[in-house]
């Protein structure tokens, strides 16, 4: 890892870097976008990059990684590499080839952390996914624990570095922790996490399980009108949050990351705005005060 870093470390002896690049774009954004945007990401100091077969863009992500190695910016060892299990793949079988699929697509050796996406599992197949006649879901029936092993085995044939899981609540996590013959717990649970959804007692038991906590969506919901009600508060626009952010000559957005990293969470900036990708790197330069973090503790409302 690159020493100028600012890290956790995992329980598995592997360093993960608190901010985190989210690669993550609606399907009306060119792939070709990925691309530099990543490229860029990488040249303004992101070292650890998080994407997910889901995403469809690993292909260019990989190609601005394998890039940025060539041109001397980085070394491979520099980069902290995130792909995730699709729901389609959860069957224990499916899950190696599922990896390298995406380690072909990105033309690497191995990814530094391979997490399972979602606690439910669909029907394999190559649709993302998979409906019925009627446009319902169709889902599949598989234990966890038995994908989980499949993602240990992952680890020990050096396909990932360190595995966890994405979108698991704690009695989904206990199931992992308490399974016998458990071989290497997850080193991380991603979920949304803002401070209008601060996740407390699920960053707690992770804490506690020496699981580190990976926060998505960290400035707010995306507001898509099918998931969200449009009468929820804007967070970045909330007066707490803008008060702390002009006290400190920062963004509101700048001030909900910061929250984060102070709470020993990593967090995920996601933007393909090179101005913010460039601002998002300003987080590792200022602090929040014990009062500033009380402060927006209390914005807490567990919505999205």
């Amino acid at each position: 890892m690159d020493p100028k870093c600012q890290c956790l470390e995992l329980h598995d002896g592997h360093f993960v870097p608190v901010l985190g690049f989210g690669t993550y774009a609606p399907e009306e954004v060119p792939k070709s976008e990925a691309l530099e945007v990543t490229k860029f990401a990488i040249d303004v100091g992101f070292r650890h990059i998080d994407c997910a077969h889901l995403y469809q863009n690993e292909e260019q992500v990989g190609q601005a990684i394998r890039s940025k190695i060539a041109d001397g910016t980085v070394k491979r060892e520099d980069i902290f590499y995130t792909s995730k299990l699709w729901s389609t793949f959860l069957r224990p079988e499916l899950v190696q080839p599922a990896l390298e699929k995406s380690l072909k697509n990105l033309q690497l050796d191995y990814v530094d952390l391979y997490i399972i996406h979602l606690p439910t599992a669909l029907k394999p197949g190559e649709e993302l996914f998979p409906k019925d006649e009627n446009g319902k879901m169709i889902f599949d029936t598989v234990d966890l624990c038995r994908t989980w092993e499949a993602l240990e085995k992952c680890k020990d044939a050096g396909l990932a570095k360190s595995i966890g899981v994405s979108n698991f609540n704690r009695k989904q996590l206990e199931k992992i922790l308490n399974k016998p013959g458990l071989k290497y717990k997850p080193v991380c649970n991603q979920v949304e996490c803002h401070p209008y959804l601060n996740q407390s007692k699920l960053l707690d038991f992770c804490k506690s399980n020496d699981i580190v906590l990976v926060a998505y969506g960290a400035l707010g919901s995306q507001r898509l009108k099918d998931w969200v009600n449009p009468s929820y508060p804007v967070l970045l626009e909330d007066p707490v949050l803008c008060a702390i952010a002009k006290k400190h000559k920062q963004t509101a957005a700048l001030i909900a990351l910061r929250y984060q990293m102070q709470r020993g969470v990593v967090v995920l900036a996601k933007s393909y705005n090179k101005k913010r990708i460039k601002e998002n790197m300003q987080v590792l330069n200022f602090e929040l005060t014990p009062e500033d973090m009380k402060a927006i503790d209390g914005l807490n409302s567990n919505h999205c």
